[in-house]
Parts: C-alpha cells; structure tokens; sequence
C-alpha cells in the first residue's frame, strides 16, 4: 500500500466502517444465509478516469473477512475508460455487501481527485510548472487525498502546519 503499514490503513479503515456500518450491516443480515454464499463481483467504471485508492478499497473487504480474495485489474495512477473492470472479487456475499458502499465511495472520491489533477497537470505541461495540493483537504482523509493528488501526476505542497512555514496575509497581524 505504497508504503503505508497496514496498521494505520486498518485504523482508518475502521473508522470508516463503523461510521457506515455501526452495529451492523441489518439489510445484509436480513439476508439470512444467503449472506454466506460465494460470490464473484467485478468493480465496473461508470466514466473515463485515473485510479486511485484501489488497494484501500481492497483492504475495506480483506479487513471484513480475510479470506475475500481481489485483483486490482487497473493500478492506481492509470487511465480508465466506461464499463473497464476496475477490481474483481470473489467471497463471503456478506462481506462484499457490506464493504461495497465503503469501498466504492473512498475509490470514487481519490480517483476523482486523480482525474481531476490529472486534468490541471495536461493543461500546464508545457508551460513548466507543476501542480501541487493544499491542506484544503476533507477532515479525516488528508492523507488519501494527497495520494490521489500524486496518482493523477501532482505534487503535495504540505502535508500540515507542522512541516512548512507559509505565511499568508491574515498572520500580518
């Protein structure tokens, strides 16, 4: 996970999914044993883009159970095009249903900001300069979004006050 320990992955991530799935997951549970059944599943684009946070959208399904199995079919900071296979799994119905919309959402938001960066960087790419990020970022996914921002071919500026001076004109007091 581009160096990231799987330790601090699995603490975000489980944090997002107790925001999504708290107690529990009661359509999936409803399902009765249905929910145990095997099953494949393919992550289909819906627009062109660029990957971005395909192996923490993994993880979200691993980290439910351990024995989904996945293959990121397109890497991270490459271009895809409508209806291409963007990841496939194959497991426990409940876990999949469960860490869909999780899943799905973090693979959404990074590479929209993959795309979008990816976007600015072609309209500067002869003028010499290059595209770098903000601290303008979601509270509780800086990081995500400055990986986003490298997948799409930026530079991260700053990751936070603590690593860079900038003085702007409200500290002229």
């Amino acid at each position: 996970m581009e160096d990231w320990p799987t330790w601090i992955v699995d603490r975000y991530i489980e944090r997002f999914l107790q925001e999504d799935v708290g107690v529990g997951d009661l359509t999936t549970q409803g399902l009765g044993k249905l929910a145990q059944k095997k099953i494949q599943a393919d992550v289909v684009a819906k627009q062109e883009g660029v990957m971005a946070g395909g192996q923490f959208a993994l993880r979200i399904f691993t980290f439910l159970d351990p024995e989904v199995r996945g293959e990121i079919v397109v890497q991270d900071g490459t271009t895809f095009r409508p209806h291409d296979v963007l990841m496939r799994l194959s497991g426990n119905a409940g876990a999949i249903l469960t860490g869909e919309r999780t899943a799905l959402n973090l693979l959404q938001r990074l590479s929209g900001i993959a795309t979008k960066t990816k976007e600015m960087v072609g309209l500067v790419q002869d003028l010499g300069v290059r595209i770098a990020d903000t601290r303008k970022t979601t509270p509780g996914l800086r990081a995500f979004e400055k990986y986003a921002v490298r997948c799409g071919g930026g530079t991260n500026h700053r990751l936070g006050l603590y690593d860079c001076v900038l003085l702007k004109d409200n500290h002229f007091l």
